[in-house]
């Protein structure tokens, strides 16, 4: 189990969110696909040994946040798009360090 890394964090909650949206179902496949990606690709980039592997997946996550993104204001779903803009916001930091 993944403990105290915010991001995927808010991933897991941006994933929860996604599953309760009602919508058509190729929309609502891709949605769920795409959210799934953030969790799933920065929790393997949790994993990797050197700073350039983690970046490599981080990079994966936020082009699947993005896409997550742009299918929440396809579906006008307002109530995700705070916790989409966080986790893009945080996965934009890994992917781009200071």
């Amino acid at each position: 189990m993944i403990k105290k890394f915010r991001t995927y964090d808010l991933a897991l909650e941006l994933y929860r969110g996604c599953e309760k949206v009602s919508a058509p179902h190729h929309l609502k496949e891709q949605l769920l696909r795409a959210s799934l990606s953030v969790v799933l690709n920065t929790a393997e980039g949790s994993a990797k040994p050197t700073a350039k592997e983690r970046r490599r997946m981080y990079s994966i996550a936020l082009a699947s946040c993005r896409e997550t993104q742009a299918l929440i204001q396809i579906l006008n779903r307002k109530e995700l798009e705070e916790v989409a803009h966080r986790t893009g916001g945080c996965l934009y930091r890994l992917v781009h360090p200071a």
